[in-house]
């Protein structure tokens, strides 16, 4: 009887080996097919590695949206900045005939805004819809992006990364602190999540995955940095572990740009302006070279006449000077990546409003003209209410 018995038991313990094993494996597939992962550890992949590992299938809920359109990407991008509260509550029908009678072709759409908010009602993250982040701004967005085919407008994603009051209130303990106790806020009274904590990466890239899903062709991160504003000395970074600010940046963007590679989007990042003539990344973790090094599809500089102090570019007033300013911040941004090898395009945000020097038609021109001239076709607008002047704009 004794042989009998040796076989059941080991019978037993191949079914117990069996049993555990599908139970693992039925864990690491939800790790997986998780929204907000990408890698095991949420270890991004280190600079210079060319094949970074796949990014997971889809994720674990079935979206409440149809399969989007994928509007094909125009042969050079011209476009415009449009808030989620233009687009559902604005002037946004004024600017549609304007991009249907000039050579724009895109906008650059608010999905996540520089107060944390999504501009649309109803979420698939779990994290925002807990912390009350979605608005309902564009109430439709599948009807909207519909919308956006059926014209060739080509739709650009405007992801606000890392300052965000909304997430910053509803997880304090992942904001900046302020080294004499409470959250830390900018110049502007703006909170701002911890960019060292790997758990905002996946929230934010979470989000940017949403809007891929939604059908926006581009992600594209703004406020991808450090806070440059405020009482810096007193904030304090409770995820820092001694990694400098120009490595902390670039790390999150070869972290996204895996997650959002089976949707083939294109990912791009807006740069501060005197990024381009500033070696060391403005102390904010923008330097240049890092980020393209980073494998981004363009990087896309601020470069505002306005922002430029006077003797910045060897220019008496660059703000009075608009076509020689952004000639210039681009000539050094160019000459730059071409000594470093690399090859990330540069699609410049250019002045669409009025600081101290009235900036109408001509000046406006004169800075797409300046991109032109240095064999840089694209370009994008920005007037943060979204009013821009149509003599600036050559006819469709």
């Amino acid at each position: 009887m004794a042989a009998p018995r040796r076989g059941c038991l080991r019978l037993v313990l191949i079914l117990i080996v069996v049993l555990a094993f599908l139970a693992a494996a039925s864990t690491a597939v939800d790790y997986w097919l998780s929204a907000d992962h990408a890698y095991p550890g949420g270890v991004a992949p280190p600079p210079g590695e060319e094949q970074p590992p796949p990014a997971p299938p889809g994720n674990r809920w079935t979206p409440f949206w149809p399969e989007p359109p994928l509007i094909p990407r125009p042969e050079a991008v011209k476009g415009i900045y449009v808030t989620g509260y233009t687009v559902g509550k604005g002037h946004f029908p004024q600017l549609l005939e304007l991009i249907e009678r000039t050579e724009l072709n895109s906008i650059v759409v608010d999905l996540k805004d520089d107060n944390g908010r999504l501009t649309y009602p109803r979420t698939g993250v779990p994290l925002a819809a807990e912390a009350g982040a979605p608005y309902n701004f564009i109430s439709d967005p599948v009807a909207f992006i519909k919308m956006l085919e059926q014209r060739g407008i080509y739709p650009i994603a405007r992801i606000v990364t890392f300052k965000d009051s909304v997430m910053a209130r509803h997880l304090p303990d992942r904001a900046i602190q302020r080294r004499d106790g409470g959250l830390w806020r900018d110049g502007g009274g703006a909170y701002w999540l911890d960019p060292y904590n790997k758990e905002n990466w996946k929230y934010v890239v979470a989000v940017a995955r949403e809007a891929a899903q939604l059908g926006f062709r581009e992600i594209q991160f703004d406020y991808v940095r450090f806070p440059d504003s405020g009482n810096l000395a007193a904030a304090v970074y409770p995820a820092a572990d001694g990694t400098p600010f120009n490595e902390v940046i670039p790390a999150f963007l070869r972290y996204a740009r895996a997650s959002l590679a089976e949707y083939g989007v294109e990912v791009s990042v807006d740069a501060f302006g005197m990024v381009a003539t500033d070696p060391g990344g403005m102390g904010i973790g923008q330097q240049l070279e890092a980020i393209a090094a980073a494998k981004v599809d363009y990087i896309c500089p601020m470069v505002y006449p306005s922002h430029y102090a006077p003797g910045n570019l060897g220019l008496t007033d660059p703000d009075a000077a608009p076509y020689e300013t952004v000639y210039r911040s681009l000539t050094e941004a160019q000459r730059r990546l071409l000594r470093a090898g690399l090859e990330t395009a540069l699609r410049p945000w250019l002045q669409a409003f009025t600081m101290r020097h009235p900036y109408g038609a001509a000046e406006i021109r004169a800075q797409i003209n300046a991109a032109r001239d240095l064999g840089i076709e694209e370009f994008m607008l920005w007037n943060a209410g979204n009013y821009y002047v149509p003599g600036a704009l050559l006819p469709e």
